[in-house]
């Protein structure tokens, strides 16, 4: 007789062989999901900040970057000026980065883009995962560049 297949022992061995990866492999998945998740939140908030630039250049007034817990607003005028809506913002102005239970913004001061596009004061921006406390900084020069470190 000509059987084909599998023994029992060996249907064992490959699962376990396959379980040991697994243990092995999860730890480092979940770290480098963290990671890229906290990274894609710095970059979103870039984007944010980058559009308050725009925005300051385009309408030829200063805008102001204003960070909350996990948004920020777009002042025109400064930072005592009014609320900017538009695209991507709620009723308030607010423009909501993904990922809001998670993480936090923080700021050492709230940038202030000229209509040339130039930051006033220069500042960063620092974004924290609130389950493991890594952090990401959104920085702003004062030329107005704005980097991800």
């Amino acid at each position: 007789m000509n059987a084909r297949g599998f023994t029992l022992a060996e249907l064992m061995a490959a699962v376990a062989v396959a379980g040991l990866l697994a243990v092995l492999v999860a730890p480092t998945l979940v770290s480098y999901a963290r990671t890229s998740a906290l990274q894609a939140v710095a970059r979103e908030l870039a984007a944010a900040i980058n559009l308050g630039r725009q925005i300051a250049i385009t309408h030829n007034t200063v805008v102001c970057v204003e960070a909350g817990d996990a948004s920020i607003r777009l002042r025109r005028g400064g930072c005592g000026g009014a609320v900017w809506t538009g695209p991507g913002t709620d009723a308030g102005g607010a423009i909501r980065i993904s990922g809001a239970g998670s993480f936090v913004i923080s700021t050492t001061a709230n940038v202030v883009f000229s209509d040339l596009g130039a930051a006033s004061p220069a500042g960063t921006y620092t974004v924290t995962n609130r389950v493991n406390g890594a952090t990401r900084a959104v920085v702003v020069a004062a030329t107005g560049r704005v980097s991800v470190r």
